[in-house]
């Protein structure tokens, strides 16, 4: 469970790791995808029809149709995916959502919260697909071997 992002951008960071792990230029279909990670297919096909749409994935229809990276594992970073499908909202706006919260009229956790949203943004933009696909490569071997 998550507790900054929509259901639907884990999803798409899943499916964006699971990708990365094919090899490069094969495309997959969204019912494997769904499959592997247990992602329903109708809210997945919603979610890569926005990765793509935004460069993250390419998408190819007909019989030799799928998904494949938009651009390297190296080139993506977590927060280009946060970005494309929830925004950056959670990063500018009040976590308590009071209107006009900011330094200047701070809400009772606007110090705390900057602190760990300023340590979030960052981790998110210094890490890429492929950072995150070396770190849990036996998890994603896993899913891989399942077929």
């Amino acid at each position: 469970m998550s507790i900054i992002f929509s259901k639907g951008c884990e999803y798409g960071l899943q499916a964006v790791l699971y990708i990365s792990t094919l090899e490069r230029g094969r495309r997959i279909l969204i019912k494997e995808i769904a499959a592997k990670l247990q992602i329903p297919v109708h809210f997945l096909a919603k979610i890569l029809q926005q990765l793509s749409q935004k460069g993250i994935l390419k998408s190819y229809k007909g019989s030799k149709g799928g998904f494949v990276l938009g651009r390297s594992p190296e080139e993506i970073r977590l927060i280009d995916i946060v970005n494309a499908l929830d925004g950056m909202s959670i990063f500018t706006e009040c976590i308590l959502g009071f209107p006009g919260c900011s330094t200047e009229h701070p809400c009772p956790v606007h110090d705390r919260w900057g602190k760990i949203r300023t340590e979030a943004f960052e981790m998110l933009a210094d890490e890429t697909i492929a950072d995150v696909k070396e770190k849990s490569i036996s998890k994603i071997a896993s899913l891989n071997m399942d077929s």
